[in-house]
């Protein structure tokens, strides 16, 4: 058939980021983003528009995967910000801040993008340089047999996500549990090929936070058992569960035609059949002094009510999800077909009993080794519960993190502003030949630092929301907030009381200048002092490990957004 319509040539858009619709739109993400920021940050709503969930949050996870975007430029950004979240689940809209930063200062300068990025990667060197030294300031190590510096690092976690809608106890309580949970999931004893265990999230929606609680092993949820009846579980000799699990269906339904033909004799019933099959099953499983059966599917009420006369528990409708931390738990191997059954499948349990939280019933499943755990989360609504557990899941992966590299860095913006302050004490002291080999001037060195620093203080002066000013003293680097309603040429001193990780109080004789740089402030050119004290009851922490990488996946996206020549953008 011919064409209908001539095909039409692509179209050539060159140097994207003079577009003004371009800058608009980035200017507008990053407004957005930036609102979201901190514990303080403004909630969005999200919805399509042909209807269906509405979304409440400020997490970045929810926010990238629910916005569109037609700018190509955009879609870059957003799509290695979502790159880096799916790796590292904390610090996503850090790294889209800092980005979108990088590209409105470095697109304001009369530079070439390709001195911009090789100045700006000799920085970036020098901010990781620092950040992996002994030396670092705004560096935190983390000591395992303690558990302060770990509830910092979840407390700080949970109390970005103003959509949970926690208070102080509730933030408390829920740390603590994090924590536990964690800690659960740590094996005992120490291998070179060591494996973490699973944290499963049990929801109980619409009721106290502090009602949440955490415990070891695995509960599914079983609405027939009665709370009243005593719990008889058959044991072996030396006392333990033996435990099966079937991913297959045994409810005794006929064959799927999609399986194949079969050719069943007249007078014989295939229904009849399966269920002998699934007899024949149940009474090995007997023999075997299997204690406990648990199908991902659905079990033949016959088939349960032979297993329940023989002293066998059976417990259905597991769900897929709950297989594989039940497999690791029991050692048991799921098994796929009623005709393959083989003893070395069967797991082992230390024990089973009952338990009931709000209106529901649940068996739970002990373990001989804790490696599993349940945590039941419960908050006042399924807006808050949503925002919740995705906030315990992003702590949950932090001291993931954190436990391969022992580190955190400090937050509140004191991070942000440190590596300012030392980026412009660094920049000052490079030396001639450092110049020739980036190819560039001093000038043009010195305009890329600041729009660094500048790039680095915006993400820190995105955690005010109140209008209060924002001052960065001239001794540690580290990042003050003034309480609005003062003008900001009051004595400070008599103002602030901690920094925004609160490492550092106001005792002594420190020097400041506003962030934003008004009124001719000094930028210091010394390099920032370590805090004297580096361990500190309720620290505002990072993710080490998350907070670099995003450092970096920020920089890399905008030296590629800030290198693109032409947009080439199919028409047909």
């Amino acid at each position: 058939m011919s064409r209908l319509e001539a095909k039409k040539p692509p179209l050539f858009i060159p140097e994207p980021l003079t577009d003004d619709g371009v800058s608009q739109s980035l200017s507008l993400l990053s407004g957005i983003l930036k609102s979201c920021y901190g514990p303080a940050g403004r909630l969005k709503q999200l919805h399509n528009g042909v209807g269906g969930c509405v979304c409440t949050t400020s997490q970045s996870s929810a926010i990238l995967s629910r916005l569109p975007v037609s700018r190509p430029v955009l879609g870059v950004l957003m799509a290695s910000v979502q790159n880096h979240v799916s790796r590292f689940s904390d610090c996503g809209l850090f790294t889209a801040i800092l980005c979108c930063s990088f590209i409105e200062n470095f697109k304001s300068l009369n530079i070439a993008s390709c001195a911009v990025v090789r100045i700006s990667k000799h920085l970036l060197s020098l901010c990781m340089d620092y950040l992996k030294s002994e030396a670092c300031g705004c560096r935190v190590a983390v000591d395992f047999s303690s558990v302060e510096t770990l509830l910092c690092l979840v407390r700080s976690v949970l109390r970005s996500k103003p959509a949970c809608m926690l208070n102080k106890t509730e933030v408390d309580h829920l740390a603590t549990l994090i924590l536990k949970a964690f800690l659960f999931t740590v094996p005992c004893h120490a291998e070179s090929n060591a494996v973490l265990g699973k944290c499963v999230i049990v929801p109980m929606k619409g009721r106290r936070v502090v009602d949440s609680t955490v415990l070891p092993g695995l509960l599914i949820e079983t609405p027939e058992i009665q709370l009243a009846k005593p719990l008889t579980v058959k044991r072996t000799c030396s006392d333990m569960i033996k435990i099966v699990l079937f991913c297959v269906s045994m409810s005794g339904d006929s064959f799927n035609p999609e399986e194949g033909i079969i050719t069943v004799h007249h007078g014989i019933s295939l229904e009849m059949s399966e269920l002998n099959q699934l007899l024949n099953v149940g009474k090995q499983l007997v023999d075997d002094e299997v204690g406990l059966v648990v199908c991902q599917k659905v079990i033949h009420p016959s088939l349960k009510q032979y297993l329940k006369e023989n002293g066998v528990m059976a417990v259905d409708r597991a769900g897929l999800s709950l297989m594989e931390p039940l497999s690791r738990m029991t050692g048991s191997k799921p098994i796929a077909s009623i005709h393959l059954l083989s003893p070395s499948s069967y797991g082992s349990l230390k024990d089973v009993c009952i338990e009931s939280f709000a209106s529901k019933n649940f068996v739970h499943l002990i373990p001989n080794d804790t490696v599993v755990c349940s945590l039941i989360l419960c908050n006042r609504n399924e807006t808050a519960w949503d925002e919740l557990k995705r906030a315990c899941e992003t702590a949950e992966h932090v001291l993931q993190l954190t436990l391969k590299e022992p580190l955190a860095l400090l937050g509140g913006g004191c991070t942000e502003t440190h590596l300012a302050s030392y980026i412009r004490y660094k920049s000052c002291s490079l030396s001639t030949s450092s110049f020739e080999d980036l190819d560039c001037s001093q000038t043009q060195y010195q305009l890329v630092a600041e729009g660094f620093c500048r790039s680095l203080e915006s993400v820190a002066r995105s955690l005010n929301h109140d209008d209060g000013d924002i001052l960065t003293d001239m001794v540690y680097g580290h990042c003050w907030f003034v309480p609005p309603g003062f003008p900001s040429v009051s004595k400070w001193s008599n103002l602030v009381s901690k920094c925004g990780c609160g490492i550092n109080g106001n005792t002594e004789n420190l020097k400041w200048r506003l962030l934003q740089g008004q009124f001719g402030s000094p930028v210091t050119r010394d390099c920032p002092k370590e805090p004297l004290v580096k361990v500190a009851d309720f620290l505002t922490l990072d993710c080490y490990a998350a907070k670099c990488s995003g450092l970096q996946v920020a920089l890399e996206t905008a030296n590629l957004i800030l290198d693109l020549s032409y947009i080439i953008k199919d028409q047909n």
